[in-house]
């Protein structure tokens, strides 16, 4: 660590050093739009008033010509460049792009004045027609608005004209530089040059007047650098030595996981494999590539690059990087010493065999690419480079010849030191075909065709290998119940104490970042290796990111995806202001939990409408698009929506004039519980054994709901008491007062008391009133009453009497024994004789005090 501080001093240090020995300011010259107004601040009140009844309304559309000519001028001058750059592909990337800037500014012209027109489209309707013939005549401060007005909507009409006429042009004209190139890169590939003896003499002498004049140019520029470049060299060589210090550090420390092999894992899992392949290939490749790219960059910068070796130092940086590619591409894929990393099934001998070719031709490559760059530098002659190719094309053709008679397949007993089996047969075929491709076109004459085919072979081939196999490592991380078993996934389930589930969900995120990653990094690549430029694809993800278009509709996705942080964002914020405001204002302050829950909800959904506002409009949607839709969705919310749409205004009434709260004991038809949520679309009630039912809020709004506990929690309880007649009722009283009393869950004001209801049938009937506090504690309280009056009263023999029924005997002739036999014959023969009090003369009808006597 110390190491890297000072390392990083240093940095800092030359870099400032040298910044300020080769950079030069220059002030930028003053905008048009900062120019200050040369008239005088101070004006007449008869000037205001003049100039707000009579705007000036030709400033607008002067600006808008001025921008108009210059955009005029600006294609004429792309025209031109096409002209004199119709051989040049580079020259014609170039104008395409400067093209494309012309087109985005001439729109913008146009969007910049529209809202101009549109004022002017209202106030001309305000102003109304002028007066007809026989009218009376308008005021002249009315007709000069109005001329002033219709003048230069005319031209903004022009204006507006004009830009969509250059537009089309320039949409032409884009079309033409891009069928140029078409035709330049069809023409460098099927273009033919005679192979014979005299050519291969002119490359030899070609070849021998190169090397000397790069020999000179090395030299004569390593001598200047050395003699007055030196201390800029050093800091350049120091700095790229300290950058790839500080990336390979970093790299081990952060990736180190995944870059390295454990050789003591003898069967390492199927995502273990793809996984290390691929990321230890992707970012030691970057890391070089950073590497490189900083080292010219720091050469560059220091002026320490001539013009002439600028170009093949660039070339060496590339031919360096292609050829570690590729080295990094067959360790990983092929492994020819860790046979049980490997991702094909290869015997040891014909891994290291095919890794061997591949490599032999992307040395074979990149070194015609790095001399062939050196030609261009040296300005020698084409001849060169043609023979170069050809050569180059022959070897590699070779090469795939040779190794298509190859035995790589591992053997059927799958030992990898085992002998090998011969290439499947259609891939052998492949092979030879495209040897033999190589070759023919090389010898008819096609070297930029055979140089093409050839480049593609190796590395879109190595990058499109690369690019599966980190889709296939996404796909498996993606899996269900996978991700949990891999390094990363046991951190997160440890670290952040993540269930199984969270974990799968995060695996799948991580599947899918896998994936953008991919095709990310393999996807330009391939375009670049396929005669795309850096331009195009700048060009391309402008386009895609900015100025999708579905019919009329021009999307951006960068705004799209702004809109969604912002809203993401804004919902956070409104989450954390909810938490902030319940945690420690209303709980502080003692609010009641309703009134919380209802302050919650309030801001929880007027933040969700001011984020979604905010991400409509960062995402750049014009709502006045969606009238139409919003009309037909009003006649369908008439229609088949009417009941959401009641619900949702009818929670919030619940919310805002509050005729119940979360917590409140409530009663709406046959449901009664606590009221647990309130949302816009229902209210969740619980039961007391526990049952949610989920009420629409219609239904509470429009019907009649009881509540419990609607002001305040304090209600009034009872308890029956029944007694016989042969009790003393104001020893009852003093009892029950006494017992409730002793509560101390019943409120002293108002009192409890006891009222004498009635006479009962059987007995005197009373009930204990008293006042709770809190309704939830009413069961409680009343069971230990109860418990406690049955106790007193059995202590004070106070008799609680049974039901009684009134039982009617009828004289019979004999005797009345057999009536009451047949009346209830079981109890007549199981009860005492005293229990059944009869008049046998006359048959009156006595009281049976006791059990009824059913019959």
């Amino acid at each position: 660590m110390r190491l890297t501080r000072i390392l990083l001093r240093s940095f800092l240090f030359l870099s400032l050093a040298m910044a300020g020995a080769d950079v030069t300011y220059a002030q930028s010259p003053t905008p048009a739009a900062q120019v200050q107004d040369p008239q005088p601040a101070a004006r007449t009140a008869n000037q205001t008033a003049t100039e707000e009844a009579v705007p000036a309304p030709s400033a607008p559309a002067e600006q808008a010509a001025k921008h108009m000519a210059k955009a005029k001028a600006d294609f004429v001058s792309l025209q031109d460049g096409v002209k004199q750059n119709r051989d040049d592909d580079d020259g014609l990337v170039a104008l395409a792009g400067r093209a494309d800037e012309l087109n985005r500014g001439v729109a913008d012209i146009s969007a910049r004045f529209a809202p101009r027109l549109d004022q002017i489209k209202a106030r001309l309707a305000e102003l109304g027609e002028p007066p007809k013939e026989g009218q009376p005549p308008e005021a002249d401060i009315v007709a000069n608005e109005r001329s002033a007005l219709t003048a230069e909507r005319a031209q903004l009409n022009a204006v507006q004209g004009d830009a969509e006429n250059l537009t089309g042009m320039i949409g032409r004209l884009s079309n033409e530089i891009a069928e140029l190139r078409r035709q330049l890169f069809a023409a460098t590939l099927l273009r033919r040059t005679d192979i014979s003896a005299s050519v291969f003499g002119d490359a030899a002498s070609a070849f021998v007047q190169e090397v000397g004049a790069f020999h000179q140019a090395l030299t004569s520029w390593l001598g200047f650098v050395l003699k007055f470049k030196a201390f800029a060299f050093a800091a350049a060589i120091f700095m790229s030595l300290a950058t790839a210090l500080i990336l390979l550090s970093g790299s081990y420390r952060l990736f180190g996981h995944y870059l390295q092999r454990k050789e003591s894992e003898e069967q390492p899992s199927y995502i273990s494999r793809l996984s290390i392949a691929f990321w230890s290939m992707l970012i030691r490749t970057l890391s070089l590539a950073t590497l490189l790219v900083t080292s010219f960059f720091f050469l560059t910068s220091f002026n320490v690059l001539r013009p002439d070796i600028a170009p093949v130092v660039a070339a060496l940086f590339g031919t360096i990087g292609l050829i570690y590619f590729v080295r990094r591409f067959t360790n990983a894929v092929f492994a020819p010493r860790d046979p049980q990393w490997r991702l094909v099934r290869l015997s040891n001998r014909g891994a290291s065999s095919i890794s061997a070719c591949l490599l032999a031709m992307a040395v074979v490559h990149a070194l015609d690419y790095f001399l062939g760059s050196i030609s261009e530098s040296m300005g020698s002659p084409l001849v060169l480079t043609v023979v170069r190719s050809w050569i180059a094309a022959l070897i590699i053709g070779l090469i795939l010849i040779a190794a298509s008679f190859g035995r790589p397949m591992m053997a059927k007993s799958r030992d990898p030191d085992a002998p090998g089996r011969h290439w499947p047969k259609g891939l052998a075929i492949i092979l030879r075909i495209l040897g033999a491709l190589l070759i023919i076109a090389a010898l008819s004459g096609y070297v930029g065709l055979a140089r093409f085919i050839a480049s593609q072979l190796i590395f879109t081939g190595a990058i499109g290998v690369t690019t599966y196999i980190g889709l296939l490592s996404g796909k498996a991380i993606s899996r269900n119940e996978t991700f949990g078993d891999t390094a990363p996934g046991k951190y997160l389930a440890t670290r952040f104490n993540l269930g199984p589930v969270v974990i799968d969900q995060v695996g799948l995120l991580v599947g899918f970042c896998i994936y953008g990653v991919a095709l990310a990094a393999g996807i330009p690549l391939i375009l670049l290796l396929w005669g795309f430029h850096v331009q195009d694809l700048q060009l391309i993800a402008y386009r895609l990111l900015t100025e999708v278009r579905l019919g009329g509709i021009s999307i951006s996705l960068i705004g799209i995806l702004t809109g969604i942080l912002l809203f993401a964002g804004c919902y956070l914020l409104t989450r954390w202001v909810q938490r902030w405001l319940d945690n420690n204002v209303m709980a502080r302050s003692h609010v009641d939990l309703g009134v919380r829950n209802s302050v919650k909800t309030g801001i929880g959904y007027l933040g969700v409408g001011i984020a979604a506002l905010i991400g409509v409009s960062a995402a750049g949607i014009d709502l006045s698009s969606f009238a139409l839709v919003a009309s037909a969705l009003s006649v369908g919310i008439g229609f088949g929506l009417q009941n959401i749409v009641s619900n949702f205004v009818s929670g919030l009434i619940l919310l805002v004039e509050r005729p119940f709260k979360v917590g409140d004991h409530v009663v709406s038809g046959t449901a009664e519980g606590i009221v647990k949520r309130i949302s816009v679309r229902a209210t969740e009630i619980e039961t007391f054994r526990k049952q949610s039912i989920i009420v629409p809020n219609s239904e509470l709004i429009n019907a009649n709901v009881g509540n419990w506990t609607h002001r305040n929690k304090m209600g009034r309880s009872e308890i029956p008491v029944s007694v016989s007649y042969d009790s003393d009722p104001q020893k009852v009283m003093d009892i029950l007062l006494e017992l409730v009393n002793a509560v101390p869950l019943v409120l002293r004001n108002p009192e409890p008391h006891v009222e004498f209801l009635r006479f009962g049938p059987y007995s005197l009937d009373f009930e204990l009133r008293f006042m709770l506090g809190d309704m939830g504690d009413g069961l409680k309280v009343r069971n230990d009453l109860r418990i406690a009056i049955l106790k007193r009263f059995r202590q004070e023999a106070i008799e609680i009497p049974l039901p009684q029924s009134d039982v009617v005997f009828h004289r019979q002739p004999d005797t009345v024994k057999p009536d009451v036999a047949v009346l209830a014959p079981e109890r007549a023969a199981d009860e005492p004789a005293d229990n059944h009090d009869i008049d046998e003369d006359d048959g009156r009808v006595r009281r049976l005090r006791g059990k009824s006597i059913e019959g």
